[in-house]
């Protein structure tokens, strides 16, 4: 039997293969060993399709003096589109171009990102299906913040 923990260990590609076993239902017939390979890209595949129960807009907000918050988006699954503004000093809203925010199925994490200067207790409010407003204490403290919505089915 081999010793698995003496192989090296790298940086997998996309075409690389993995080793693992196909299962069947009842219904199938197995006819041959059912160990297979599989890619590194199908699983990767795999991983992004299975429903975690919500959809995520993941992104870093930047804001700066009286500017609207620029989004990095790292990831959206929401099916929408959201874009930022700048409702009064240290107040933002996401608006999206549906209505894609349930009441009372919502989590938003927000942090005031590299900013070593500035600590924030942001707050957040949905007061419409389409809007997510975020207050800070004060305009410029928003850099890189890390911002998750989640929407819960």
């Amino acid at each position: 039997m081999a010793n698995t923990a003496s192989y090296p260990i790298i940086t997998p590609k996309a075409g690389d293969l993995l080793v693992g076993t196909q299962t069947y239902t009842v219904a199938d017939k197995v006819v041959d060993n059912p160990t297979r390979n599989f890619t590194v890209a199908s699983v990767a595949s795999l991983a992004n399709s299975i429903n975690l129960g919500y959809t995520v807009y993941t992104a870093l907000l930047t804001q700066a003096g009286t500017a609207v918050p620029v989004a990095t988006v790292l990831q959206n699954t929401t099916g929408g589109t959201i874009a930022w503004t700048r409702t009064g000093a240290g107040t933002y809203t996401a608006t999206a171009n549906s209505n894609i925010f349930t009441a009372n199925k919502i989590v938003v994490f927000i942090n005031n990102g590299s900013n070593p200067q500035v600590t924030i207790s942001p707050s957040w409010a949905s007061p419409t299906t389409s809007t997510i407003t975020i207050g800070t204490s004060s305009d410029s403290v928003l850099t890189t913040a890390s911002l998750e919505i989640r929407i819960y089915s």
